[in-house]
Order: structure tokens, then sequence, then C-alpha cells
């Protein structure tokens, strides 16, 4: 069976439709096709006065095919995803009812001092003495260690020393079910081996890592170094080990007062070891060690504020009861190393739950009742909801 469409039927393709609706409809005894998208379709066929049936029910469905991939469009491309905001809250095992304060006692020379309880103990909060339990033990607990290494700015000039860093981490992965991973950042933090036991898979990187840019942003890598911490198990000693320069330079996505306000929430231990330290640096190094800061909260948070606009690597280590130090040479930088692994396990665990419930930043000092000549070093402040 065939169709008889004259030319004066046809010629209607050459004329323009106007605006139509969705629906695309052709048929054998209409004076007009209904849509642009026929008449393009439809204008090869024009010279030829003859077509078949089974012709036109092809170019139908072909109109139909056409409005329906209209109709439903693709789904759009999944945004990558987001790096971790301030404001995405890890869990946390400090909480409003319970503070816990790793705490170092070393004496001069090196050594830990063993053997301390509750009684040999002074913790002030926001200077109020309270009352404080000591776990028997020292720090037993696996660690996810989290290690966070310049990639920007000047640190190229520090690879060779990272390279050989590997190794010194096994004294972090003492227990099988401890997990290590690295990071990398410029002005983007970025994961460049996950949690692993593995010290093989962190040598590997350690061996390839590539400069960055000319950013050092440290603000939005510690908050990603706590982020992905919090999604380890809560029975686990979370350690940030940050190698970098001082100052942060880059980070866009976290601010200092959101910072502050998450290391103080966290029970994130963090240990900075620094490089190319600038003479203000040093000075403010011996000036400001975290004891003399005043306990009003608001100017407590002031002065924090400040300081980690000054030096942020040594501020988030006094914040959260870490350590900061600073290294030139590759044996000083080996020892860093190893200092701070060893420093992160013998720890006295303090908690005790706080005689105010005033929400915001607070100031914690602890110290030995009796002068033994030892070094007390535990997190500065913490923040209260």
């Amino acid at each position: 069976m065939e169709l008889a469409l004259g030319a004066s039927e046809l010629s209607v393709l050459d004329r323009p439709t106007g605006a139509r609706g969705p629906a695309q409809i052709l048929t054998a005894n209409s004076d007009s096709v209904r849509e642009d998208s026929a008449e393009a379709m439809l204008k090869p066929f024009a010279c030829r006065k003859w077509i078949s049936a089974k012709t036109v029910i092809a170019m139908v469905g072909l109109l139909l095919l056409s409005s329906l991939g209209r109709a439903q469009q693709l789904p759009a491309a999944e945004p990558p995803l987001p790096m971790p905001s301030a404001h995405d809250e890890p869990t946390l095992r400090v909480t409003t009812t319970e503070v816990l304060v790793p705490t170092l006692v070393e004496k001069r020379g090196g050594q830990i001092l063993y053997g301390l309880r509750e009684r040999d103990f002074v913790l002030e909060d926001n200077g109020v003495e309270q009352k404080i339990h000591v776990q028997e033990e020292m720090d037993t607990a696996p660690v996810a260690l989290v290690v966070a290494v310049e990639q920007g700015g000047i640190s190229v000039l520090e690879f060779d020393k990272l390279a050989k860093m590997a190794p010194l981490l096994d004294t972090f992965l003492v227990d099988p079910r401890s997990q290590v991973a690295l990071v990398g950042f410029d002005s983007t933090p970025s994961l460049n081996v996950d949690f692993t036991h593995s010290g093989e898979n962190i040598n590997e990187a350690l061996h390839h890592l590539q400069p960055g840019d000319g950013g050092a942003a440290i603000l939005d890598t510690v908050s990603y170094g706590v982020d992905l911490l919090s999604t380890q198990p809560k029975e686990f000693r979370r350690v940030l080990l940050l190698i970098s320069e001082e100052r942060d330079h880059g980070s866009q996505h976290v601010k200092v007062e959101d910072l502050v306000r998450k290391i103080g929430a966290s029970d994130v231990l963090v240990l900075s070891v620094s490089f190319t330290p600038f003479a203000a640096e040093l000075a403010h190094d011996v000036k400001d060690s975290g004891e003399q800061r005043t306990t009003n909260i608001i100017s407590a948070l002031w002065t924090v504020v400040q300081a980690f606009r000054k030096n942020v690597a040594k501020e988030v280590a006094t914040m959260s009861g870490g350590e900061y130090t600073t290294f030139t040479g590759d044996k000083k930088f080996q020892q860093r190393i190893l200092d701070a692994a060893r420093h992160a396990r013998n720890r006295y665990l303090i908690t005790f739950h706080p005689s105010s419930a005033e929400p915001g930043l607070h100031t914690i000092k602890v110290r030995t009742r009796d002068d033994y000549g030892a070094k007390v070093v535990a997190r500065a402040n913490y923040w209260l909801e």
C-alpha cells in the first residue's frame, strides 16, 4: 500500500510553522506539519512524490523518539565530593560531661616520669581546680595516625628527608591494629594513601612526592585530617602528625575560629614538626607556651586566634596537648619523628567532668603537685557547647 503525497502537500514543509507544543504529530491527510523538527527531517524527501507507508511509519517513530529524548533529559553529572568543612562534626570522645586530657610528664634529658596517680596532678579549668581521674596504665590503645606533609611552597627542599620517614613511622604502629594514612597538601589537601598498616604503601608514596603549587593550606589540612581520624574506631588513639612550615598560605574552606572550635571539641593529638622557622616565630615560641594565657573565655579565644595566625603549626599542637618542634637537618628530623612517636604513647590519660558548663573555649592548665623537675605537656584548651 502506498500513500500519495502531492507536491502541494509537501510544499507546506518549506513554510514556517511557528511555535508549537512538545507533541510531534504527522498524518497522511494533514495539510501541515506541527513541529519544526518534522520539517527538518522530511525536507530530504520533498523531491519525491511517492513515499511508502513503511517509510512514513518509520519517520513517525523517529520523531516520537526525538520527542522522548528531549522530554527525558539525562540526569546531571554528580558533582565531586566537597572537602570536609569545619561544620562537618566528627564523632567526638570529648563531650560536655567528660574531657580527655592526654598528659606527658618528661624529665630533663628526655626520660618519661612514670607511676603518677590522681593525687600527683593538679588540673585547672579556667582557673578552677577539678576533680580528675587518671588511668592506671599508660596509653596502650591502638593508634590511628594521619601524616600530613606539605608539598607546596618551599617544601620541595625537604622531600629527601620525607622519603626516609616511613621506617620511623613503625614506632607508631607497634600494635597490629594501628593504621596510618598519608595526606599531601599545597593549596588543597588530598589523600595520597588511605588508612593501612602497611609501611610499604606509605614508603612508596613518600618516595614519589610531587611538588605542588605555592600554597600551604594548613588550616584546611588540619581540619581535613581531623575529619579523616573521626572515621576510625572510638577506642583508637587519634594522632595527626603535621610536617610543614609554620604559617598558613591559601586555606579557603576553614576559618581560624572554626578550627579552634574543631580542635577544642575533638580528642585528636596534633604533633607538629616544622622546617625553616623564621626568627619571629622562634621568638614567639620562647615567649608563649600556652601556659600564661588568660582564663577569660572571650579573651582566651581572641588570644588563641591571634596565635594561630602567627604560627598555626605550633598552636594546633598546643591546643590539642601535642608538641611542636622544628628541624634543619636529616638527623634532627629523624629524631623529631621518633620523639613524637614515643611521646604520643607515653602519656597519662586524665579525664574530668567540668565544674562549669559555660559554653565556649576553656583554658586548661595541668601541673604536678610536687616539683619533680619535669615538663608537663597537656592540651591547653577545649571547647564546650
